[in-house]
């Protein structure tokens, strides 16, 4: 599918968010483990939450919507799950299979986690050590997926790991691994990453000498309770940068998740001199939320790097196509992280800002991206199968002078399975 974006007078509305997928994904693995029936509001249809309830229904978990949508999973606790009679399928989600490894490391059954083309380029060894020092029984395939976890017998060892690099999906997995390890399991940030896992399990955090110790205990169990899916920050964020750039702009989003562990993007935002405003802010379950109203202006060039980063990783796709925009020179570096996403998104967004006339440098872990005002040329670019990228090359469409086409878009709906419709209905020509 070739997606072909005009440039936009003004963006007027309420924009419809999806749910939240990290909180969707750990919703449904919590649920299955649980000691009886949790309900989830909320759950969304786009492709990679439902890969996550895909694989837990494989593993013998029933989990089906009401008539009012509610999902209701019947959880059967940690030791509950059925050895599945087929491969675990991640399709193209890497937060499904790198979670879901750390459950199945604790397993008295073998299983096999596959996914598509992509999430089989992407990298599983970052998981796999940790889990191999908890006695976990894991191959790889020259450090990628399939990933073939052995029957484990007796239970897992008890670790203390300083995670190498800030990631939530690594952290994640240790700690799911550990509801099944003897004693103490101790996962160490030096740079905090998303919290969602520890505070759904509700796990003890530690500050110790700046750094953050979470801890999982061994006898932990996970109950049963109903989970309430706010609106996608990362999917706000396309949004918010598109209520910035197009001229004479109001967007409203509304329930928007905003934990402080994802919302790096409004201090960035803030700091290249956006008109962003929270209301309404609350709790909703274990996570807070808020009304979130965007006004276009002039944006400035600045620097993004550092403890940032890990709290922002998603966005930068979008952050770039506002560093284009704005007046000024953007840096944004520490982010090597995105060469080993769906795709290279430095390289692909380097390649894609140049078709739009952006003058960009990439270096190996950002870009320098000097901006000039809202100046971009429409042109052809490719959205590497990357919802991401196809998403951020949609709002520059939106500012660029004439038409952007972005192929292969359809891969939107990864994530945001609306999102076209829904750039199309705020969007005034």
């Amino acid at each position: 599918m070739v997606q072909t974006i005009n440039q936009a007078a003004s963006l007027r509305g309420t924009v419809s968010l999806p749910a939240d997928k990290s909180i969707s994904h750990r919703s449904a693995i919590l649920s299955a483990l649980g000691d009886g029936r949790s309900r989830v509001y909320n759950f969304p249809n786009s492709a990679d939450p439902q890969s996550t309830l895909d694989c837990v229904r494989t593993l013998g978990i029933e989990a089906g919507r009401n008539d009012e949508g509610v999902l209701a999973i019947d959880g059967r606790g940690l030791g509950g799950l059925h050895p599945p009679s087929e491969p675990l399928d991640c399709g193209n989600s890497g937060t499904t299979m790198r979670l879901l490894t750390g459950v199945m490391a604790g397993q008295e059954f073998g299983s096999v986690l596959t996914g598509d083309e992509s999430l089989q380029q992407r990298p599983m060894e970052r998981i796999a050590d940790p889990l191999k020092a908890m006695g976990a029984r894991i191959n790889l395939r020259s450090g990628h997926a399939p990933i073939r976890v052995r029957p484990q017998q007796g239970g897992l060892r008890p670790l203390e790991y300083r995670l190498p690099v800030a990631s939530a999906q690594v952290k994640s997995c240790v700690l799911l691994a550990g509801l099944y390890a003897s004693g103490r399991t101790v996962v160490i940030e030096t740079t905090p990453s998303r919290d969602h896992t520890e505070r759904m399990l509700g796990l003890e955090v530690e500050e110790v000498g700046g750094e953050r110790h979470i801890i999982v205990e061994e006898g932990h169990t996970v109950p049963a309770v109903d989970w309430s899916v706010p609106g996608d920050f990362s999917g706000a964020a396309f949004f918010l940068v598109a209520g910035t750039l197009v001229p004479d702009s109001e967007l409203h989003l509304d329930d928007v998740g905003l934990n402080p562990s994802r919302t790096a993007l409004l201090d960035v935002l803030d700091g290249m001199g956006a008109d962003i405003t929270v209301e309404n802010e609350r709790v909703q379950g274990s996570e807070p939320v808020g009304d979130i109203t965007v006004r276009s202006a002039e944006l400035s060039g600045i620097d993004v790097g550092g403890t940032l980063i890990p709290n922002l990783i998603d966005e930068i796709p979008v952050i770039a196509v506002a560093a284009a925009c704005a007046n000024g020179r953007t840096e944004i570096r520490d982010a090597e992280e995105l060469r080993v996403k769906e795709t290279d998104r430095l390289h692909a967004m380097a390649q894609n800002l140049e078709a739009l006339g952006a003058t960009v440098q990439e270096r190996e872990d950002g870009l320098i991206i000097d901006g000039n005002g809202p100046n971009l040329l429409g042109a052809a670019v490719q959205s590497h199968d990357d919802h991401r990228i196809a998403m951020a090359m949609g709002v520059a469409g939106l500012v660029a002078h004439g038409t952007t086409t972005i192929a292969d878009a359809e891969c939107a709906r990864v994530s945001f399975p609306g999102f076209w419709d829904e750039l199309s209905r705020v969007s005034v020509a």
